[in-house]
């Protein structure tokens, strides 16, 4: 089932992408023994509708939105959104559909989603806001339908721009890091109209920075 969906990727829609998304995640925690309370996908469902009634302007960013945004299904562990202002998240209205606080960072507010486990099983959210690139990602945002739920997702280009302000970060792990810059290819791949010089420029020179201290190793 994995393998023919993977063998035609590049024809699949973004709902598409993501039921396998979906599949990949499952299999992951199959394959490394650890417990699966919920999926992303009741989550994401909850979460859109919570955000929806609220009326927060928001993006759907991180890991799924490069899944709607590029070719190829990925899997990843949680729910990444912009909003604007972290006062913006809809604290109330969240707990309410029972997700749990657990606790904010320096570049997120973060969440649980409803699940019958435990908590730290859990479907991961994270609330990101007051960053580069975050107001012109919520602005630029467009509608795309995901299966039955309408979601807010950012544009390639600004997704590029959050990506590449991930990776520029130095106190991120470098390995998180090089997944961030696999993303922006990925999305170059899928959008070839976004690859300028300087976009080059900057892949190459972040690239440089996660190797030296490799080599001094």
């Amino acid at each position: 089932m994995y393998i023919s969906f993977m063998e035609t990727h590049s024809d699949l829609t973004a709902p598409e992408r993501l039921r396998v998304g979906f599949q990949l995640d499952r299999l992951w925690h199959l394959t490394t023994g650890k417990s699966m309370a919920d999926t992303k996908e009741e989550s994401l469902r909850l979460l859109a509708d919570v955000l929806d009634q609220a009326g927060v302007p928001y993006a759907l960013i991180g890991g799924l939105a490069v899944q709607v945004r590029t070719l190829e299904p990925r899997t990843t562990l949680d729910i990444d959104i912009a909003v604007g202002r972290y006062d913006e998240v809809p604290r109330e209205a969240l707990l309410r559909a029972g997700f749990d606080h657990t606790g904010r960072h320096a570049h997120s507010d973060n969440w649980r989603a409803p699940g019958t486990g435990p908590i730290p099983t859990r479907t991961a959210v994270q609330f990101s806001a007051e960053e580069v690139g975050i107001a012109d990602a919520i602005s630029r945002a467009s509608d795309v339908d995901l299966g039955g739920v309408r979601l807010r997702v950012a544009s390639a280009a600004d997704l590029i721009v959050l990506k590449l302000a991930a990776a520029a970060e130095p106190t991120r792990r470098p390995s998180k890091r090089q997944h961030d810059i696999a993303d922006v290819i990925a999305i170059v791949e899928a959008n070839p109209e976004l690859q300028t010089q300087e976009l080059l420029g900057r892949l190459r020179g972040i690239q440089q920075m996660l190797l030296d201290p490799i080599k001094r190793v």
